[in-house]
């Protein structure tokens, strides 16, 4: 029984190979038609690589520097004194800083300024070759109408040999044509003014070969996107990921079908972001400048209007020099004098700030304007550092995110706390004052007896030192403001320039060779099978 249950197995066996070399034999003897489909195949894998776009990934190294990380340590320990260090944290770090570059709004700023949302392609070329900046004919449409486009504008443009032009727009079911004997020319349409002029750098000479091109009819196809729409392609072509967790140090990669274009737009991208950053910076020394100004614009009014009334009061009442007797006394109130000039234009800055800032929501204050209390000046610029990380996030989120809810409970109270600061330093100031001026009134009765002239001109005096004093001060402090202007840094510097691989991201020809040989291989089995 078991030789004849080993018998069966064996028998099967040679039965199933046997069945398997004539299923094989019947595909080989068809061998023509792998051949011949495997040929096929390849070279349609070959005529596809021939024909198609390259992609490639262009890519550059940059610095981000985060110079809140250092500092976020003295200023949550602040908050903490203040009672709000549950309320906020510093949130300008790597992480933000990448989200602001991946912004669309950053992005769209790039392709405005580049002009990316209107292509080119020569139509004279099989396939379509793109033509980044080598256009003979370029073709503008503001931004604000292109944005008004709910499809993309198409402008076919045939330029003839002797510089006239014929263009042919399509918009949706919307076609305008116009025919122009020489440009520049405007076209005005229901979707937006198109205007047409000649690229000379787009020319290059190339011996015989340009002569023979000239004298024929240039097609070219413009097409004019949304600029959004484009910044959104832009967004999602793009990457920007940290090399590591303890460094700020990102790689910005685009995948795009022209070297150049690419480079160009990380470049512009990283302007951009520096521009952007810089202005975020510059807010508050800014809103000190206007403020600066507008205090030196009031201050030479005065200061104008008090010394032509002490020129016109000596002049009529023919004096040219004090007596002794009230020389001695002013030299004795010199020095109060000089405390009461600086206290009062402490209390004329404390004044104009607090107006300032109960005038303006969610605007930064003016800082370095010379206030003398520290502990106001400290307030004042964690207030504004708040309010610039609050415009900061809300370029990459909305009013309901809850890291902007947070950070404005804690702007709010953080005014509030401003707002008593100026008050109590108002208060100390004008007690300040008071002492000042008991003091300085000791010496006044040792003036009292000389000729009312004299005293009338002690007091018109006064009042030009004073407002002389305050007008120099903020001389100063302009000069100081405009040396922080000039002196600010970009936030992002470029490591490694951008550059772009070798060998395309797409199509890949290995892949692209190793489908056809499977297919040359499966569609005959496919069919023989079916067969």
């Amino acid at each position: 029984m078991k030789e004849k249950k080993v018998y069966n197995v064996e028998q099967e066996a040679n039965e199933e190979k046997i069945d398997f070399q004539e299923i094989l034999f019947k595909y080989l003897i068809h061998w023509p038609w792998f051949v011949g489909a495997v040929i096929f195949c390849l070279l349609g894998a070959w005529l596809y690589l021939h024909t198609a776009t390259p992609i490639y990934n262009v890519s550059a190294t940059v610095l981000v520097k985060d110079d809140k990380k250092g500092g976020s340590a003295g200023m949550a320990s602040e908050l903490e004194n203040l009672g709000l260090n549950g309320l906020v944290t510093s949130s300008q770090n790597i992480d933000n800083e990448l989200e602001v570059l991946r912004s669309k709004t950053i992005a769209k700023e790039v392709v405005v300024d580049l002009g990316l949302y209107i292509s080119y392609k020569d139509e004279d070329e099989f396939p379509a070759k793109d033509m980044y900046k080598t256009s003979p004919v370029q073709v503008n449409l503001i931004p604000q109408e292109a944005e008004l486009l709910d499809e993309p504008m198409i402008v076919e443009m045939a330029l003839q040999p002797q510089g006239s032009l014929d263009v042919n727009v399509k918009v949706g079911d919307d076609e305008f044509q116009k025919h122009f004997d020489k440009l520049p020319a405007v076209f005005p349409t229901t979707r937006g003014t198109l205007a047409f002029f000649m690229s000379p750098d787009s020319l290059i000479s190339k011996g015989t070969e340009d002569v023979d091109l000239e004298k024929k009819v240039r097609n070219i196809t413009a097409t004019i996107n949304n600029p959004l729409r484009v910044a959104r392609w832009y967004c999602k072509s793009m990457t920007i990921e940290p090399t590591s967790k303890t460094t700020s140090v990102a790689v910005i990669s685009l995948k795009n079908s022209s070297l150049r274009r690419g480079q160009d737009f990380i470049n512009k991208l990283l302007e951009m972001y520096n521009i952007n950053t810089n202005n975020d910076k510059n807010e508050i020394a800014q809103k000190t400048a206007e403020f600066i100004d507008e205090r030196i614009g009031i201050i030479s009014k005065e200061l104008g209007s008090t010394e032509e009334s002490l020129e016109t009061f000596k002049r009529n009442a023919g004096i040219t020099d004090l007596t002794s007797e009230a020389q001695i006394a002013l030299t004795g109130n010199a020095e109060y004098e000089k405390k009461r000039v600086e206290n009062q234009t402490q209390i004329n800055l404390v004044e104009d700030l607090r107006r300032y800032m109960r005038g303006n929501e969610y605007e930064v204050l003016p800082g370095n304007i010379g206030l003398q209390d520290a502990g106001l000046v400290a307030q004042i610029d964690r207030y504004n550092e708040m309010l610039v990380e609050r415009k900061r996030l809300l370029r990459t989120s909305t009013e309901n995110n809850p890291t902007i809810i947070n950070l404005d409970t804690s702007i709010r109270a953080m005014k509030m706390n401003v707002d008593v600061t100026l008050d109590r330093t108002l208060q100390g100031l004008l007690i300040t004052k008071a002492d000042l001026d008991r003091e300085a009134s000791r010496f006044s009765r040792r003036i009292s007896d000389a000729p009312g002239q004299e005293r009338q001109y002690v007091s018109i005096a006064r009042q030009q030192e004073i407002k002389a004093g305050l007008y120099l001060m903020l001389l100063q402090k302009r000069e100081e403001n405009a040396i922080t202007l000039a002196a600010t840094a970009n936030n992002a510097k470029i490591i490694d320039d951008a550059i772009a691989d070798e060998i395309p991201v797409s199509p890949k020809g290995k892949i692209v060779y190793l489908i056809a040989l499977i297919l040359g291989v499966g569609i005959p089995v496919g069919i023989i099978y079916l067969i």
